[in-house]
């Protein structure tokens, strides 16, 4: 009897064992789910100065939480926010709310992963990103400089 009980504990360790090794031990990744919205709003800011506004900005598009997009976006702010409009700067701010990867493959012009949704189509300012993101000079893409002053 306890020979039996000692093979069947053998067997059952084995078998959830295998199972686990079957997926390197990991658990197994749930579906994804295609209608999962954005559940935080973002925060809608009044009676902030231009100055902060650009800092503030400038910061967001650095600190993203994807390197890909933090390089593609942190160099367009770089080149563009000391010149950009109070509405250039609003429609900024209003794209740097959507999720990084959107950004990321709407400005690399991948859209069978992440339609372009109707509001940024015609947007002068994903355009512009687009633009960098083409990288058309060639040049090896690195961060900027933080505080840099530009003469």
């Amino acid at each position: 009897m306890l020979r039996n009980t000692a093979r069947i504990a053998s067997k059952r360790s084995f078998a959830t064992s295998f199972v686990a090794s079957a997926n390197y031990g990991k658990p197994q990744n749930p579906p994804i789910d295609t209608e999962i919205k954005l559940k935080i709003q973002p925060i809608v800011r009044t009676g902030e100065s231009l100055e902060i506004k650009k800092a503030r900005l400038l910061y967001q598009s650095r600190k993203r939480g994807i390197l890909e997009s933090d390089l593609l976006l942190s160099r367009y702010a770089d080149a563009r926010l000391d010149s950009m409009t109070m509405e250039e700067l609003d429609e900024y701010d209003k794209l740097l709310d959507e999720a990084d990867w959107d950004i990321y493959y709407w400005a690399t012009r991948n859209y069978t992963v992440t339609p372009l949704p109707d509001k940024w189509k015609n947007s002068k300012i994903l355009q512009e990103i687009q633009k960098v993101a083409d990288n058309e000079e060639k040049v090896i893409m690195r961060m900027p400089e933080l505080n840099a002053k530009k003469d």
